[in-house]
């Protein structure tokens, strides 16, 4: 049976990864639901000083209203939570925006969200202990992660059983950050969905203060299987150009990034995992990033999940050679 399309919105905003929100009201063609995730452990930091650690607590909000005629809007607000410490910033802002989808013309976003970059980046950024550094780097400014002031469409297209093509684009305005002023930015996000499997192509540029060219960068990605159900492999490899400036050096460069992820879940939902990633500047010659983990999570019941993860540092050219580990917990609101 075809889903709605308040149905799907509501499976979009209530579920990522292993996330899932509690709904409190569902009513008259609206709803309204709380979700987030804390996680606590210990683990060693750069010093290797073992420390008590919360892997990015968050709590949100999101409410969806069935507008008529296939029409559907949804709003969500999600705050990054400061659990190990008191104070007057206990909050700061990961995504805030609204939406409007229809099951025809596709859906529309305006706010602070995850980017049509981001579909085809971020499909092997799953485990809770290490996974992808690169593309949050410069992330909300670029718009390779979470993106500020973005407005984005998307579209699905399908050509009949397990073959979907996707189509993602965004476009952000001026930002400056840091002293680095970006102008308007432009980017596409293509994919195909062919059953189990996953390829896609990702493209972003703008200009950006200190640099001659365009910050452009460019991604491809493909992935197998679905992250904690059986047998799980993706790949992604970025190119870009006067992309980054805030891994390790001065001013906008060049770069190359590699992520990569094999993992497999038993029946037991003991999930194994190893990923690697690396980042080159490409106009220095140096290695900035070079590290892999290998990463274990079991579900204790759905919204309690434990982990643990060593990563090995590779060596770069830009700091001391340090192995990191984290065990702990995580509870899904």
């Amino acid at each position: 049976m075809k889903k709605t399309v308040l149905a799907s919105v509501i499976a979009g905003i209530a579920f990522s990864g292993q996330a899932y929100a509690v709904e409190l009201y569902n009513s008259g063609g609206s709803t309204f639901s709380i979700g987030g995730h804390i996680s606590m452990g210990i683990g060693n930091d750069a010093d290797d000083e073992v420390e008590v650690q919360s892997i990015s607590p968050r709590i949100n909000i999101n409410a969806t209203q069935d507008l008529g005629h296939g029409w559907a809007a949804d709003v969500k607000g999600e705050w990054s939570v400061n659990t190990l410490e008191g104070g007057d910033n206990s909050f700061s802002t990961r995504l805030g925006y609204i939406g409007v989808t229809h099951d025809t013309w596709g859906r529309g976003v305006g706010g602070t969200q995850w980017s049509p970059y981001y579909d085809i980046g971020g499909i092997a950024d799953m485990p809770i202990a290490f996974a992808n550094d690169f593309l949050y780097v410069n992330g909300y400014e670029l718009g390779t992660g979470r993106a500020e002031r973005m407005i984005s469409y998307r579209k699905t297209f399908n050509f009949g059983d397990n073959i979907d093509f996707n189509l993602g684009a965004g476009w952000q305005g001026d930002n400056s950050e840091g002293g680095t002023d970006y102008g308007n930015r432009g980017q596409l996000g293509l994919s195909f969905d062919l059953g189990g499997i996953f390829v896609g192509y990702a493209f972003t540029t703008g200009s950006v203060s200190g640099s001659n060219d365009d910050a452009m960068g460019n991604l491809i990605s493909a992935k197998y299987g679905t992250y904690g159900d059986g047998l799980f492999v993706a790949a992604v490899y970025e190119m870009g150009d006067s992309f980054r400036n805030a891994l390790g050096g001065a001013g906008a460069y060049d770069s190359t990034s590699v992520e990569a992820i094999a993992a497999f879940a038993l029946a037991n939902s003991l999930n194994f995992s190893l990923n690697y990633e690396s980042h080159e500047d490409d106009d220095s010659s140096i290695t900035i990033i070079s590290q892999m983990a290998l990463q274990v999570e079991y579900n204790f019941t759905p919204a309690f999940v434990g982990y643990a993860g060593y990563q090995l540092d590779l060596g770069d050219d830009v700091s001391s050679d340090d192995d990191l580990y984290a065990l702990g917990v995580r509870y899904y609101l």
